[in-house]
């Protein structure tokens, strides 16, 4: 019997292969594999004889009929019956099931990896942090679902970017070196005379300090040498900008992130991409002049009302380079682009797609992809915690790292939905118990590896062993968990959705304790004892693989 790790993907084919014998002339209808709600209803489901009723004006028993009377042969399907209306359940040969352990063995580290990408090109632009401080909890959030949703979109079979876009210009960097200024000459933020915008963190100080020592900070593709000169605005401004984009980068190496692209604000307008792209708006045809403004007619492209692109002052609004920044990652040939964002981005989106369609260069509509995130409050001893002494104002990721740890602090940012708010507790993500998620996973695949470590065979063996004694309940459940692996990331994927990985763990590690607490593995019966180590292997093997998905380590001992 061939060994089937998608059962879906491998459904999809066969009721493809139906159709086209069924009714040709539909041969391009999406196909629609589910699992039902029912265990009785089958292991899936399939509507398409729902689907084609009205085309074929047949009733959709009829087509159901005809569909599984066309159905190749496939020893991975033990029946296929028709349900209510036209429903056609397929229920998977008990042995497909087992076999699908030797599946997981052998793919290792691939297992679970899909092809709906097929090697295309897919940017994801997530943290993008100004750099005007070290980065806090909410930028941890942001990178820590981008990392995770890169990791997912490379599963499934997408060629991945990773891309970090700094905002080195405007307001926000006029105050950072304002700030430093003023701490090179001795003022502090207790002084009457510091501005209210003024940054009054710790790390400041370490800027100035820094750029008064005449340092060398190296950032990327910068080194920049403090110049010590107090009044030389411009000098201040570059040297901060670069100490602290390295310090956001030694953040993230310290969250295992890396990026592939950096890109700078600032080299929009140096470069002249964003005068090139408001003449080419303007050429458009979809801008106006109003009070000595410049605006773009975004209620073209279904905005609630103008926008002004260009002020009476002669600069430019902040969605304007955004618009420049995504053409050129348009022209850089990605089919896709996705920003993964705080939910306070959520007003520029409508304003960016409408820019890039005025643009009028075959950019899709609802191009870029969003993923935005709620706010992150930080717990500890059950109180709110609110300020990091290094930042002043706020919690650090680095604060977070150094307390719990990079696992904990990847899992809990990761592990609920982006969009509902987050409360990260530190006394949870510190706990060695059932109730810290984190712990709970890495304990099942720590335990496996304490069963196979007190067994001390040959671990190679187990690929070849008889799985047929795989058949009680609770190895029946595990099983399907496992088989289901490929669907959740590909589920994931698509939906932008990189927590429903970690969903999928807990609930594979609960069902992992649940078979361990009831079951022996060292037994007496070769052949069972075998089987059922051969299971645990393949578990260990899964959980490896979405941890991996999280940025999260899968110890051996604990």
């Amino acid at each position: 019997m061939s060994v089937v790790l998608n059962f879906k993907s491998h459904l999809s084919d066969l009721f493809a292969q139906a159709l086209r014998e069924v009714a040709p002339e539909h041969a391009d209808t999406a196909i629609l594999i589910e699992r039902p709600k029912q265990a009785s209803h089958g292991d899936y489901a399939c509507n398409l004889a729902m689907q084609l009723a009205r085309p074929l004006r047949k009733s959709p028993r009829d087509i159901a009929n005809a569909l599984i009377a066309a159905l190749p042969q496939s020893e991975a399907v033990a029946k296929v019956e028709i349900a209510g209306a036209g429903f056609i359940n397929v229920f998977i040969a008990t042995a497909a099931k087992q076999r699908a352990v030797h599946g997981v063995l052998a793919a290792g580290a691939g297992y679970g990896h899909v092809h709906v990408g097929q090697g295309r090109k897919v940017g994801v632009e997530f943290v993008s942090a100004n750099p005007t401080g070290p980065l806090h909890v909410g930028h941890g959030r942001g990178a820590a679902v981008g990392d995770c949703l890169c990791n997912v979109l490379h599963a499934a079979g997408w060629n991945v970017t990773r891309e970090f876009y700094y905002n080195d210009a405007g307001a926000q960097i006029d105050n950072l070196t304002l700030s430093v200024q003023l701490r090179c000459k001795g003022v502090t933020p207790d002084d009457p005379s510091w501005p209210e915008s003024g940054y009054r963190g710790d790390y400041i100080m370490d800027v100035a300090r820094s750029y008064m020592a005449k340092e060398t900070v190296e950032a990327d593709d910068q080194h920049i040498t403090g110049k010590g000169d107090v009044n030389d605005a411009e000098a201040i401004r570059h040297f901060a900008v670069a100490y602290l984009r390295r310090e956001q980068d030694l953040d993230l190496r310290a969250f295992q992130v890396e990026f592939d692209v950096f890109s700078l604000e600032s080299a929009l307008y140096t470069e002249g991409k964003v005068e090139a792209t408001v003449q080419k708006l303007i050429a458009s045809g979809h801008t106006y002049e109003q009070d000595a403004a410049l605006w773009l007619r975004t209620t073209d492209f279904g905005d609630d009302k103008d926008r002004v692109m260009r002020k009476s002052d002669g600069g430019y609004t902040y969605f304007v380079p955004d618009v420049a920044y995504h053409h050129e990652k348009w022209k850089r040939g990605f089919v896709r682009v996705i920003n993964e964002q705080g939910s306070d981005h959520h007003s520029t989106i409508t304003r960016v797609r409408a820019g890039l369609q005025a643009l009028d260069v075959g950019i899709p509509q609802g191009w870029p992809d969003y993923v935005l995130h709620q706010m992150v409050t930080v717990l500890k001893n059950g109180e709110e915690v609110k300020i990091s002494k290094r930042a002043g104002s706020y919690v650090t990721l680095r604060d977070l790292i150094d307390e719990v740890g990079c696992d904990a602090t990847r899992y809990f940012l990761a592990a609920r939905s982006p969009d509902s708010q987050l409360v990260f507790d530190i006394d949870l993500a510190k706990s060695q118990s059932n109730d810290n998620p984190v712990y709970y996973i890495q304990y099942a695949h720590a335990r496996i590896h304490a069963v196979l470590g007190q067994w001390g065979g040959d671990r190679q063996s187990l690929h070849q062993a008889d799985v047929s004694p795989l058949s009680s309940e609770y190895e029946t459940q595990l099983l399907q968990k496992m088989i289901d692996f490929p669907e959740v990331i590909e589920r994931s994927a698509e939906e932008l959705a990189p927590h429903l990985i970690a969903f999928y763990l807990k609930d594979l590690a609960a069902d992992f304790h649940s078979y361990y607490n009831a079951s022996r593995f060292l037994v007496e019966d070769e052949q069972v004892k075998l089987a059922r180590l051969a299971l645990i292997e393949a578990l260990a093997q899964v959980l490896k693989n979405g941890l991996a998905l999280l940025g999260v380590s899968a110890p051996e001992q604990m």
